[in-house]
């Protein structure tokens, strides 16, 4: 009786499950050694933004989307990875500026570290006037992480994309991961 009503009381009869905005980036995780004894990488797609809409997509969670998640040139590799995940219809692209990257140190204890690539990184570039309230207006949850809040013009579009959700009465998901 209450999982009914709490899912009425997000958005009961919205289009999207979840909208999720941010970074979607290229994880360069290490992956054995060559025969020189050179550490390989494995690149990855990711972006915490990213792998939250994925992994509830793998769960069976319904219908997930990418709302504008950033500006992204490398649209071939991380884009064909994630359309068989979420819906990256409304991804916008800029093949002006790279794609962030990210080299991920694991340490024995399973913690990880990161180094960034991203000056400037595809999702820095998002602004304001990317941001359709109507579109994020559909959504019954909305999520976001900390990266957006970086930089001033992705931080505006992220807080007007966060209004957008509150004034349709979405749940509103924050990932404090940086």
């Amino acid at each position: 009786m209450f999982k009914n009503v709490w899912i009425r009381s997000i958005g009961y009869g919205k289009l999207y499950d979840v909208t999720a905005m941010g970074e979607m980036l290229i994880d360069f995780t290490l992956n054995g050694q060559s025969e020189q004894g050179n550490n390989l990488f494995e690149a990855c797609p990711g972006g915490a933004p990213c792998n939250v809409l994925a992994m509830l997509n793998k769960l069976g969670r319904g219908r997930h989307f990418s709302e504008r998640s950033e500006r992204i040139s490398l649209e071939c590799f991380c884009t064909t990875h994630c359309r068989s995940r979420i819906n990256t219809s409304n991804l916008l692209m800029d093949d002006t500026v790279n794609t962030t990257l990210a080299f991920v140190h694991t340490f024995p204890d399973g913690d990880r570290e990161f180094s960034f690539y991203r000056n400037p990184g595809a999702d820095m570039m998002l602004d304001e006037n990317d941001v359709d309230p109507a579109f994020i207006g559909q959504t019954r949850l909305f999520h976001f992480g900390t990266l957006s809040m970086t930089h001033d013009g992705v931080r505006s579009a992220t807080k007007k994309a966060v209004q957008a959700a509150k004034r349709s009465g979405a749940l509103i998901s924050f990932d404090p991961n940086l």
